[in-house]
This record gives C-alpha cells, sequence and structure tokens, in this order.
C-alpha cells in the first residue's frame, strides 16, 4: 500500500482581471491553462459557451473543471498535457486574425501566449491567480529526508520544484535526488537531471493517476527499487 507525503510549496490566489476576463471568454476560442485558472475565473465571472464558440483545455484536469462550470464541449490533445501538445492541436494552426482568449497566471513559460501571436493571433491574456512560493517549515524539511528509502518524488510543476530545492540545504537535496522521480513533461525530466536526479521517468500527464501509474510500472519492473 502507497502512502502520499504533501508538501506545499506555493500559494494560489485571486488576481481581479476586470474587464479582460469578461472579453477573454467572449471571444471566438477560449484556452485555459489549469484547473485553477478555471476556478479562479469562474469566481469572477459565469463562464458560458456562447454559439460557435471553442474551449479548449491544456489537458484532462483543467477539461473536467470546464466541464462542472459549465462548458460542455471542450478541446484537448488526445496524447500529452504540455503547451506544445496544445499548439500542435489543428484549430490553433490558421489562426491569424482570429481574438484568443488566454485563462491563465503571471509568470510561467507564456509559451502559449507568444506562439499564437507568432501566428498572427490577437491574444487576450486574463491572468485571473497568481502563485506566490510558500516557506516550508524545517520540521517538514525533516519529515521528508526521514521518508523510506522507497519514496519517489512525483513532480508536475517547474515552479514548485523549483521552490523546494530553492528551501532545501545541500545535505537535504543530495538525498532527495537519490530518490526516483516521475515527471509530467520532458521538459520536467531535464530539469531534474540537472538537478542531479539519476532516476526519472515521464508521466503522459500531469494528473496525480498518470503520475501514479507511471510510478507503478516502473516499480512493476524491478526499475524502482
Amino acid at each position: 500500500m502507497a502512502r502520499v507525503f504533501a508538501i506545499s510549496t506555493l500559494r494560489l490566489s485571486v488576481l481581479d482581471a476586470g474587464r479582460t476576463l469578461a472579453r477573454a471568454v467572449a471571444a471566438a476560442q477560449v484556452i485555459a491553462t489549469s484547473p485553477a485558472a478555471v476556478r479562479f475565473a469562474h469566481g469572477q465571472i459565469p463562464l458560458l459557451q456562447r454559439a460557435r464558440q471553442r474551449w479548449l483545455a491544456l489537458g484532462e484536469g483543467t477539461a473536467a473543471a470546464l466541464r462542472r462550470a459549465g462548458i460542455a464541449r471542450v478541446t484537448v490533445p488526445v496524447r500529452g498535457a504540455t503547451s506544445e501538445h496544445l499548439l500542435a492541436l489543428p484549430e490553433l494552426q490558421d489562426v491569424r486574425g482570429q481574438t484568443i482568449g488566454l485563462l491563465t497566471a503571471p509568470g510561467g513559460r507564456d509559451l502559449i501566449a507568444a506562439a499564437l501571436a507568432t501566428r498572427g493571433a490577437k491574444v487576450l491574456r486574463a491572468e485571473v491567480y497568481r502563485r506566490s512560493p510558500l516557506s516550508i517549515m524545517p520540521a517538514r524539511r525533516q519529515a521528508l529526508a526521514a521518508l523510506p528509502h522507497r519514496a519517489a518524488l512525483l513532480v508536475s510543476s517547474s515552479e514548485a520544484l523549483t521552490t523546494l530545492w530553492q528551501a532545501l540545504d545541500a545535505r537535504q537535496r543530495t538525498a532527495l535526488s537519490r530518490r526516483p522521480a516521475v515527471a509530467s513533461s520532458e521538459r520536467l525530466c531535464a530539469q531534474l537531471r540537472a538537478l542531479g536526479f539519476a532516476r526519472v521517468v515521464r508521466a503522459e500527464s500531469p494528473r496525480p493517476a498518470s503520475l501514479l501509474d507511471a510510478l507503478a510500472a516502473q516499480v512493476s519492473v524491478g526499475r524502482f527499487r
């Protein structure tokens, strides 16, 4: 039986997007980048699917959040849940002259907005929440270091990983990097390897079930011991 040790490194809080949000959700195409983006947008303005309007989500978790908010028809990448997978969708290729709403947070890679602008779209970026680093108490860091040797690190956010890494001292970093890690994208896998993790595997998506499936698959073949 597996147990979960959760360690929060980021605090999410609302950003008042005002008229920008109203304009973004009225665009012909609207992209939501995370479940949090959906939640904080819906908390400010009702999300409604207009006639001939297309909503797109970065992954199934975000799509599920949109459906709970009342958006019945959501387009998601068939495989993968990264910005690159979203930008590869046929609906986002010929967008010259189109207005596209983007529900997101400040910071991050900003790849989606930049790529769509390069393709000729007008992007209405509605920043509906912010991510702020959370202090990790010494007792929590010690508990992390004391986990059983078979414990694995599951990673779905570069920002969360960076915040955690910066909170650890050299000894704690060394101990953590000796553990196996599961990441939700090739970019995160590369980040983990650069930090010294030797046993890294990629999951199909950032959903917790996907991360756990990837970990279980490695355990079943004896790679992660």
